[in-house]
This record gives structure tokens, C-alpha cells and sequence, in this order.
């Protein structure tokens, strides 16, 4: 099947070469000429593992290609609009621009019968309003959200644990031309539904929430066990056996039960706010106001790593050297986007400290937001000499890679704040280290 994916990001990128590598033929289009023009070469513009392959794979066999031509798009059967929905700049709702502009951009170049299918994350009740712009075209509106893990990109494109699918419904489901696009989306990911993936058909508001709740759902239980790890400081507990314990209840589980310095990126912050605005704006804010406070118990964590640091030295940092290991708000990522590990960074430069930050592959995009932090990229280089050290994004260089007797032959002082509770504690207070944790004694 021919293929269109508008917006070529985190998201758009990763979709394309994915579906190219199944047999869909698709152009990726974006108004970003620099990124088109590495895509086109088959460079990948950011990191995500096994991206780089499917780029060069889907180039070489013909399959993909890429344009910043919206015209493009004309002949595809499915147009998946992949663009980014920001938080807005004066407020914590979405920004519907790019998405707005991208279905209106494509309306020339619908035909009868194409389906436009959203994946950007959207309040509930776009779906609705845009289904009135694309249906005099002839074409048909789905819903198609995506669950997308960053570092795991690639695989839950070609390997969803399920696909959910709003399309034209009324009080008796979906509609006859609901029924038709669901199997066109079929089609699309057929070697999924060949291994019995669930494939949920709804209507579009439920196909909205069904993402913007899923991201909910994953900040409050990491918020949870945050809000837990204050209780632990408090009084000695550790936070870890803690969330061990819960976690063998089948109805908790233990993922995302890790307590450290909070979450960050590019979906679950500017998600969870934009989702609260819009049940103000519904008029029911009550239903959701605790997410309010989960994204408050977020960000309080990353104050609590900073005083962490400040605490190890007696409350002067001024002119410490710092290291840092990490500037992604997650591993297998160069994405820095309201990254908790860079935020403390500043933090910390600000209160006059000497920082060094190190990561494995969000140097580059860490550099040219904060150009004031000074950046190593090998990891001994970055420790070298330094007083303190805060692991702050758990790649495994950090967390299973890096030894505490290893760690010692290169700093000049033995301070270690865990960020993420990712290390051994017992081991490298053995070493000789000052060992500080997250809910940890």
C-alpha cells in the first residue's frame, strides 16, 4: 500500500521506516528542510535504536523516501499525520498548530475513499472537528493514537501490544464507513493482526482518551511511588524494598514503581497538563485535578537530587566540580526535551558549582540548549577529578557498566547521589563511597 506520513519527528520518522520495512511504499513530509535532507541520505536525525537499519534498508529498496512537498502525498491511500503537539507557550494546554496545519495542508490532495489517520497525542474532541474538514474531501478520518516508548520506538511500531483504531461511529458502534476504514487499517498492519495483536475499535473520543489516559495512568504510578520515597526520607524506610513488596501484587506490578528524580520528555509532562486543561475547559477539572499534584510530586523530586548535592557538601557547592552522569531524560534516547538530568544540571551551575555532564548520545542536542554546561563524551574523561558524582539518566554505562572501585581511581572525592536508585548501595559504600539514594537510607 502507498503511504503518506506528515511530520517526520520522534513519531513520524520512526513510523515511516517501520511501515516501509513491512512492504508499504511511503514518503515522509516535513516542513524541516535540514531534517528531510538527512533522512533522504538515510541519516537518522536523532537516536533510536535499529532506526538507523530501517532507513538505510527502506532507501535502498525503494520503499522510502522523503520531501518537504506536500503534493507528495497525493496517490496514498493512508495518510498518518505524525506531528508534535507542544504545550503552549502562556499555558498548559495543547498546541494544536502543527496538527491543524498539517490536515489542512493535506486537504488538496485527498481523494475518495483515502483514509487521514492522526497519531499525534490531541484532546479529546479534535478528532471530532477535524473529521469536519477531511469528509467533504471524501476521504475518511481515523484515530489511530500511538504508545510509542522511546528507545523502543522501532519495535513497538512493528510489534504493538494493541492497535487502536476511532473511527466514524454512532450510538450503535462504528459506521459503515467506520467498518471500511478499520479494515483499510488492517491492511496497513497486517503482519500485527497476523499475530493477533488486539485491534480496538472505537469512536474518536475514546480513541483520544485511550492515549492522553495511558500516559496519565504511567505519571501517576511513577509519582506514587516518588510521593512514597518522601515518606521513606522521613522516616528510614527504603523505597526500593518497598516497591519490590507492592510490586508481587499482580494488581500493582513493579514497572514504573522506580523512585529517583521523576520523568520528563517530550509526551508524559506536556501530556498530563494539557490533559488537565481540558477538562477544565469540558468542566470537569475535579475529575482530574490530581494530576496537578503528580506533576508537582514530579518536579519536587528533582529539587530533592539538588539537595541531595547541596546536603553531601554541607550546604556550599560553590566551585565544586560536579559530574553528572546523564542529559537524557531517558536511556536509549538523545532527547532532552524537559529532561529531569539536564534540569538538575542547571541547577546545580547555577548555584556556582562546576558541572560536567557526560551521556552516551544527548551531548550534541544538550550542548546547544545549555551551552554554559561544560560537556565530556567519554565517560573516565567526565569523572576525572571531580568531588561529587549524580547519576541522573540510568544508562547502562552508569547503572551496570561502571564499577564503584573504578569510579574511585578517578574522583577526587567520594560523594555518589543516586538519582535513579540504580545503583548497588552496598557496593560502593564498600568502596569507600558516600552513598546518597532516592527513599533510600
Amino acid at each position: 500500500m502507498r503511504l503518506s506520513v506528515i511530520g517526520c519527528g520522534y513519531l513520524g520518522a520512526v513510523h515511516a521506516a517501520a511501515m516501509a520495512s513491512i512492504g508499504h511504499e511511503v514518503v515522509g513530509i516535513d516542513v524541516d528542510e535540514r531534517k528531510i535532507a538527512q533522512l533522504s541520505r538515510g541519516e537518522a536525525p536523532f537516536f533510536e535504536p535499529d532506526l538507523q537499519e530501517l532507513l538505510t534498508a527502506g532507501i535502498a529498496s525503494g520503499n522510502l523516501t522523503f520531501t518537504t512537498d506536500m503534493s507528495a502525498a497525493k496517490g496514498a491511500k493512508v495518510h498518518f499525520v505524525g506531528v508534535g503537539t507542544p504545550q503552549q507557550k502562556d499555558g498548559y494546554a495543547a498546541d494544536l498548530t502543527y496538527v491543524n496545519a498539517a490536515v489542512e495542508g493535506l486537504l488538496p490532495y485527498l481523494s475518495e475513499g483515502d483514509l487521514v489517520a492522526g497519531k499525534s497525542t490531541v484532546p479529546v474532541g479534535t478528532a471530532a472537528r477535524l473529521a469536519e474538514s477531511v469528509t467533504p474531501t471524501g476521504a475518511t478520518l481515523v484515530w489511530n493514537p500511538e504508545f510509542l516508548r522511546e528507545g523502543w520506538a522501532v519495535q513497538d511500531t512493528i510489534d504493538p501490544d494493541r492497535l487502536v483504531a476511532g473511527v466514524p461511529s454512532d450510538a450503535n458502534g462504528a459506521t459503515e464507513e467506520g467498518e471500511r476504514a478499520a479494515s483499510v487499517l488492517r491492511e496497513v498492519y497486517h503482519p500485527s493482526i497476523a499475530k493477533n495483536t488486539p485491534f480496538i475499535i472505537t469512536d474518536y473520543a475514546t480513541a483520544e482518551l485511550v492515549k492522553v489516559s495511558a500516559n496519565a495512568f504511567l505519571a501517576t504510578k511513577i509519582s506514587f511511588i516518588n510521593a512514597m520515597a518522601e515518606i521513606a526520607e522521613v522516616t528510614g524506610a527504603d523505597v526500593t524494598t518497598l516497591a519490590d513488596a507492592i510490586g508481587h501484587d499482580a494488581r500493582i506490578g513493579r514497572r514504573f514503581l522506580g523512585a529517583g528524580i521523576g520523568f520528563g520528555g517530550g509526551c508524559l509532562p506536556k501530556d498530563i497538563r494539557a490533559f488537565a486543561a481540558r477538562a477544565e475547559e469540558l468542566g470537569r477539572g475535579e475529575s482530574v485535578a490530581f494530576l496537578r499534584e503528580i506533576d508537582a510530586i514530579n518536579l519536587r523530586r528533582r529539587d530533592r537530587a539538588v539537595d541531595l548535592v547541596v546536603q553531601a557538601f554541607d550546604g556550599q557547592v560553590f566551585k565544586k566540580n560536579i559530574t553528572v552522569l546523564g542529559a537524557a531524560f531517558k536511556p536509549h534516547s538523545d532527547d532532552i526535551r524537559d529532561s529531569p538530568a539536564l534540569d538538575v544540571a542547571v541547577r546545580l551551575h547555577g548555584l556556582g558549582a562546576w558541572v560536567t555532564i557526560t551521556d552516551p548520545a544527548a551531548i550534541d542536542n544538550a550542548r546547544r540548549i545549555h551551552p554554559q554546561l561544560n560537556y565530556v563524551e567519554d565517560r573516565d574523561e567526565a569523572l576525572r577529578g571531580a568531588d561529587a558524582v549524580i547519576v541522573v539518566t540510568e544508562w547502562d554505562e552508569y547503572r551496570r557498566e561502571l564499577s564503584a572501585e573504578h569510579a574511585a581511581s578517578l574522583t577526587n572525592g567520594h560523594i555518589v547521589i543516586d538519582g535513579r536508585n540504580c545503583l548497588d548501595a552496598g557496593a560502593w559504600r564498600a568502596a569507600g563511597w558516600t552513598y546518597y539514594g532516592m527513599g533510600r537510607p
